[in-house]
């Protein structure tokens, strides 16, 4: 997994193109060898060279469904001429098997010819999210981007998008790509349709939201919802936005939760005001919730988060997982199992808000003093669950800790309440002291009952969940964890120290 770079010189595309002129490309290179286009005007200027006294069972006249050469790698047949569009049977790589294509009679990739609408997953975000895996999506042809030569990716702030019309086959995996990839698959299996995807990820350099509501990222968006609807006319269907995923947390570094959550919000209001202008109304936003890398949170970034996951105005505002269920490598980057998982994460969140489901993660609202023990109130879908496996290594506390403490009291035992499936109740050494008690979940490292930091449990990890559940594809078992919390403890006296 790397940041979007120029391939080594070593890694060689297998597609790519020689000469363009203004009305297509007209030498392209393919595993076959080179590929010529000819005009229509030059076709025809052939036809009438050829003998005109043919017998019966000679070639007919060139049509343009003749004249666009298809590689000899492709196994094609029962070719078509549809407009602009070449029509054809195959047996193209990936797993959609044997189906019909379509080619650009001036030149252009391979598409899957599907019924139904031009399907939009697009994303907004920092340059930390600016990331793709160096790999070829499972469905080639179906999971495509604006034909600009830029690809899922992007700009990354550093130009306008032009406007186009063209689709183009992916060079890279973006997370919005194995998403479209994951939806494929879950239709692939139940034996659905296979739509056309169309994805593009933008960012730019933006310190806070509040500048990303203004930025770079937000115009070349705009721009490439105008492209999703040129290709969607270009080839006779409708646009439809399935979602937009929002992936900018740690960027900001406004030291205000607050101001994080208002430039959010105005983000949203920003893209939805857009796209609504260009026949797209109240989509789908889906993110998920940040808790830091191994080097820690600002709790500015957590605290606007959360508020921002409770308080989302009338936005379609989806927390698909919290950040701490992925692995991260030594460079604090999602591996690649990682991605893929974030991905399936946000498939199902999107899945299930198409089909008028609701889709939260368990978030804690409250932690109140009940008698010596903190208890904490949680929104969750079904009943929470305290993992005892610990699939994270959260460790004994549970991925809770106890900030402010003037006493130095430690947690001994944290269950879910017996007498509310949505409750949490946390026991202490000591019953705490404090002005400011604060209870934290899955934020900072846990801590022992000498009140020192416990390194052999990870920083931003916690077993605390609901009973929803998927195995990815990755082998692993994924579950809807809690979001990160950072709660002031409330009601009751709080002794001074």
């Amino acid at each position: 997994m790397t940041d979007r770079t120029d391939p080594p010189e070593t890694e060689i595309a297998q597609t790519g193109t020689v000469l363009r002129a203004k009305n297509g490309d007209l030498i392209r290179y393919e595993p076959s060898g080179l590929v010529m286009r000819l005009s229509d005007r030059v076709i025809s200027d052939i036809a009438r060279r050829l003998p005109s006294d043919r017998q019966i069972g000679e070639a007919a006249p060139l049509t343009a469904a003749a004249a666009v050469d298809l590689p000899d790698t492709i196994d094609a047949w029962d070719l078509r001429l549809e407009g602009d569009w070449v029509s054809f049977m195959a047996r193209l790589p990936g797993r959609q098997g044997e189906r019909r294509f379509l080619r650009p009679v001036e030149g252009g990739d391979t598409l899957a010819q599907t019924h139904g609408p031009l399907c939009a997953i697009l994303g907004i975000g920092g340059a930390r999210a600016a990331l793709a895996t160096q790999s070829r999506n499972a469905y080639p042809q179906h999971v495509v981007a604006p034909g600009d030569d830029i690809g899922a990716v992007g700009l990354s702030g550093v130009e306008a998008a032009s406007a186009t019309a063209r689709l183009q086959q992916l060079p890279e995996q973006t997370h919005e790509a194995l998403i479209a990839e994951t939806l494929l698959d879950w239709r692939m299996q139940a034996y659905e349709n296979l739509p056309l995807y169309f994805v593009r990820y933008e960012s730019d350099t933006s310190s806070t939201a509040s500048a990303l509501a203004k930025g770079v990222a937000l115009a070349n968006l705009k721009q490439a919802v105008r492209n999703l609807g040129n290709a969607a006319e270009a080839l006779g269907k409708s646009a439809r936005i399935l979602a937009v995923s929002l992936d900018f947390g740690l960027e900001d570094i406004s030291d205000d939760p607050l101001a994080y959550r208002d430039g959010m919000l105005a983000l949203m209001e920003q893209i939805s005001s857009d796209l609504e202008a260009l026949g797209h109304i109240n989509p789908i936003y889906v993110a998920r919730f940040e808790s830091g890398t191994q080097l820690g949170c600002p709790p500015s970034a957590l605290i606007g988060q959360w508020e921002l996951a409770w308080n989302k105005a009338h936005h379609k505002l989806i927390y698909s997982a919290p950040g701490y269920m992925f692995e991260l490598d030594r460079d604090a980057r999602p591996t690649d199992d990682s991605r893929r998982q974030m991905a399936e994460m946000s498939a199902a969140a999107i899945l299930a808000s198409q089909k008028a489901q609701e889709w939260r993660c368990p978030v804690i609202h409250l932690a109140e003093r009940v008698g010596d023990q903190v208890r904490l109130t949680v929104q969750s879908l079904g009943p929470i669950v305290l993992d005892d496996a610990d699939p994270l290594g959260a460790g004994p506390a549970r991925g809770f800790s106890l900030i402010g403490s003037s006493n130095k009291a430690q947690i001994v035992a944290v269950e879910v309440d017996p007498n509310d499936e949505r409750g949490v109740l946390i026991s202490f050494n000591k019953a705490p002291t404090g002005k400011a008690l604060k209870i934290a979940y899955a934020y900072g490292a846990t801590k022992g009952a000498d009140g020192d930091e416990q390194t052999s449990y990870p920083a931003n990890r916690g077993c605390l969940r609901d009973d929803w559940s998927m195995t990815s594809k990755t082998g692993r078992v994924l579950h809807r964890w809690a979001l990160p919390a950072l709660l002031d403890v409330t009601d009751g006296a709080v002794a001074d120290a």
